[in-house]
């Protein structure tokens, strides 16, 4: 889109773009909004437990079918295979390695030989959700966690779980416990109500910032940019790449937000302090991700439910090989999540690498000025000579800032004016180099900079 002033900004894409966005947003997820609901009601009602699963598995259905038509048999197939691995499983002590096994020969086939490459990204998604659950259900069930009141989770209960309308679509990824606590039916409530109207609010605005906001923001918001020339400056192309960035997260805060809505309305996210029940389920920080302390601060807070499926069931496994081993598995095991994609695994690895790197420099720079500059805040009680000094917030400062360098670099993979038929096949190796090539590869010449400085701080 050719740069307008601001001004004129206002007066034609705004009203062009905000009431048609948040139009067809709402359009697309009505239904879902309903058959959310529809569960939650049917919880409510005293109904034996498998009917109760019965119903959420075929709501979860309804919605897959909503959101992919004939599609959604590849999700519902995926959701049997793992239920059947886990009952022929049950005699094994390894039954969440061979979900992990089954899950991810599933997906790997599927986006190789079963399915064409657009249609199976757009059930990405939904499949990771489904093979999400499964893999934490088997590990739950060897550590001796996560069964039913009998024990051992029955077919209708593992259905239940793996297709639950809450989540079946956007995520979140929660676990069998929640999701058992979920069909016992908490009460209806005004706090419940308000948690799912203003999440149902912060998706779509997050929906609007990134469609008809973020892309614009250098451009026609704060005229940083416009002419031709100065469009070609290494200045624009870091700003187009802030951009790009930028709307990319407002997309996964509104995923995020919207999953909020989703498992909140189905009766997941609640939970009990000092025996009150809070509606406080929360998917996403999108403040800690634009304004970071650190790229693990931004790990942690990007997608808060998966970033534990990670740490508990990938981190941990993989920590007897070492704390790099298990970081960069962890990442791995998130890219082969996300599908067979070059620039996502580009990106899910160069942030392994870029994470550890500024983990072990922050380690180092705490040791030597025995302050509190960690990757992550330190508690109350710390040991740190130096906690909250003026120095000490500036150092923090200029890491947060390095922080949001290596987000705008990372970012510009996805491109707001990328072809759409790029978009939905998925950007190829070619794409990657050359958009990272236009910013010199800076980020990673600068973590390749911070691990020297780190090995020479030893």
């Amino acid at each position: 889109m050719a740069a307008l002033p601001p001004r004129e900004f206002a007066a034609q894409v705004l009203p062009g773009c905000v009431v048609p966005t948040a139009r067809q947003g709402l359009a697309q997820v009505w239904p879902l909004l309903l058959l959310c609901l529809g569960a939650r009601l049917l919880h409510r009602l005293p109904l034996p437990q498998g009917g109760k699963h019965a119903g959420a598995a075929a709501g979860g259905l309804l919605a897959l079918h909503h959101f992919f038509g004939a599609q959604a048999l590849w999700v519902a197939l995926l959701s049997g295979l793992c239920a059947l691995t886990l009952l022929l499983s049950r005699a094994r002590a390894q039954r969440g390695l061979c979900l992990a096994l089954a899950a991810l020969s599933y997906l790997l086939m599927g986006e190789l030989h079963m399915v064409d490459t657009v249609t199976w990204h757009k059930m990405r998604g939904a499949q990771m959700v489904v093979a999400m659950k499964a893999v934490s259900l088997g590990f739950d069930l060897d550590r001796g966690a996560g069964g039913g009141p009998g024990g051992e989770p029955s077919p209708a209960q593992v259905l239940g779980y793996l297709c639950s309308p809450g989540s079946v679509i956007f995520g979140p990824w929660e676990p069998f416990g929640a999701y058992l606590r979920a069909v016992e039916g908490p009460p209806l409530s005004a706090a419940w109500a308000r948690k799912g109207l203003r999440s149902l609010g912060l998706a779509l605005l997050c929906l609007l910032v990134s469609t008809c906001l973020a892309p614009f923001l250098f451009s026609c918001l704060l005229p940083l940019y416009g002419a031709r020339a100065l469009r070609r400056s290494v200045f624009a192309r870091w700003l187009r790449a802030y951009e790009s960035a930028l709307s990319f997260h407002f997309s996964n805060f509104f995923v995020a937000f919207l999953s909020e809505a989703t498992a909140t309305l189905a009766g997941s996210g609640a939970s009990f302090h000092h025996d009150h029940l809070h509606w406080d389920l929360a998917v996403s920080r999108p403040l800690r991700v634009e304004l970071p302390r650190s790229m693990a601060d931004v790990v942690t807070n990007w997608n808060l439910p998966m970033s534990r499926w990670l740490h508990t069931y990938v981190f941990q496994t993989a920590r007897r090989l070492g704390t790099f081993a298990a970081v960069l598995g962890t990442y791995a095991a998130s890219a082969l999540l996300h599908g067979l994609s070059f620039h996502l695994a580009a990106v899910l690895l160069s942030l392994g690498l870029i994470t550890y790197v500024e983990h072990v420099l922050r380690k180092r720079l705490a040791a030597i000025f025995d302050a509190c500059v960690l990757s992550k805040r330190c508690p109350p009680g710390c040991p740190h000579r130096h906690k909250d000094a003026l120095w000490v917030r500036g150092l923090n400062g200029a890491l947060g800032a390095v922080a949001l360098f290596h987000l705008s670099y990372l970012g510009a993979l996805f491109d707001m004016e990328a072809d759409d038929a790029v978009e939905e096949q998925g950007y190829g190796m070619s794409y990657t180099i050359r958009k990272w090539s236009e910013l010199n590869w800076a980020s990673h010449w600068v973590t390749l900079g911070c691990w020297v400085l780190a090995c020479l701080l030893r």
